[in-house]
């Protein structure tokens, strides 16, 4: 879609396209193939700016703003939604340790995340038996003099076993909600042990382990925010992070219908390009549609975080709308493809597999119509 972007907008989309069509497409169907997770393209995307991108520049960040983050997300996405939701969730940490960190934390934390030296974060809420209801987490800490000593495990955790700096919440109370707190685990602490690779459908070179904790000592200054204070911290993280959700859900869907364009003009039947029927053509005019409803959605959420105005119902929106277009987006595009779109020789079997789980991670679809919901009798009550 066409925006009236700033110059700095314009520069952070434009050195995230020229990264993604360089160096990630041309890598990201043997990565996906043989689930070879991109450590050396992250250090890449640190070094042009793109895991701090909403990060002041004191810290090594390119202090681009949110709309222009979306932006970068998107076009990442569009050549590998793996790649994306590495770089997706190591912003999402950058953000929250300089949001509720020390300066001492934002000076040790947020540089080694936005330089690469921690190649990536990892955002450990998640446990087996505590998914979108946090409230019944088990993992706990403990003050034990200068340090915090955590037991429990956790599950589903993007980048566990490559991450340098990890944002972990545990129990420090009984209190429900109010008893979680949030804490700075480092990566190749005593006690924390990673578990196997989850063999996933799609996003397959995104790493995705389970954690666990086993007298797992930190500092007593690796607390970040305050103690009780967690529930809030993961829903903040959570309303930005599903920007970004959005965006690599608009990103994917992007290469799909770019994909089938290409295919059915290509593609030849009854002696002209199938792209001359009416019926390809209305599901890619429905395809172009969804699309821009989505992006305008995601930059309106983008555009409000960015100019510090209430951003979580437009934020859930996004998140829902562009997660499930994805999904209806990429399938129309294989059956675009015919037989070609059931197997790998054509990228958009990869897209259907990388968009599926859009509307499960970072809040489901169900979780996000409860956002929304709330929200809205909020403002009508």
């Amino acid at each position: 879609m066409n925006l009236e972007l700033t110059e700095t907008q314009t520069l952070i989309r434009d050195t995230a396209r020229k990264f993604a069509k360089e160096k990630v497409a041309p890598q990201a169907r043997t990565f996906d193939r043989e689930e070879i997770f991109p450590t050396a393209l992250l250090k890449e995307l640190a070094e042009v700016g793109l895991m701090g991108v909403n990060i002041p520049a004191r810290f090594g960040g390119a202090e681009a703003g949110v709309v222009a983050y979306a932006l970068a997300m998107m076009e990442i996405a569009a050549a590998d939604a793996s790649t994306s939701v590495a770089m997706s969730v190591t912003n999402m940490c950058a953000e929250l340790i300089h949001a509720f960190g020390t300066e001492a934390q934002r000076e040790k934390f947020v540089t080694k995340l936005v330089s690469g030296e921690a190649v990536v974060g990892s955002f450990a809420l998640s446990e087996p038996h505590a998914g979108s209801d946090p409230g019944a987490m088990l993992t706990s800490a403990v003050r034990k003099g200068d340090t915090w000593v955590l037991n429990g495990s956790k599950q589903w955790i993007t980048s566990g076993a490559h991450a340098g700096v990890m944002v972990v919440w545990a129990r420090t109370s009984s209190a429900g909600n109010k008893g979680l707190s949030c804490f700075i685990v480092e990566g190749g602490t005593k006690g924390l042990l990673i578990g196997k690779h989850e063999d996933k459908m799609g996003l397959r070179s995104s790493n995705t382990v389970s954690l666990t904790f086993e007298d797992c000592e930190i500092p007593a200054d690796h607390l970040l925010g305050k103690e009780g204070e967690g529930f809030k911290l993961a829903m903040v993280a959570l309303d930005g992070g599903r920007i970004g959700i959005a965006s690599q859900a608009c990103g994917v869907a992007r290469a799909a219908l770019e994909a089938s364009v290409r295919y059915t003009k290509d593609r030849k039947a009854f002696n002209q390009p199938i792209a001359e029927f009416q019926a390809p053509r209305f599901m890619m005019a429905d395809m172009k549609v969804q699309l821009s409803a989505a992006e305008l959605l995601t930059f309106r959420a983008a555009y409000l975080k960015e100019t510090g105005q209430p951003f979580t119902r437009e934020a859930s929106m996004a998140k829902l709308y562009a997660s499930e277009m994805a999904n209806r987006v990429c399938d129309k595009a294989v059956q675009l493809h015919g037989g070609y779109g059931y197997i790998d020789e054509f990228p958009v079997e990869r897209y259907f597999r990388d968009a599926r789980v859009q509307t499960i991670y970072e809040g489901t679809s169900e979780v996000q119509r409860m956002v929304i919901a709330r929200e809205t009798f909020k403002l009508l009550s």
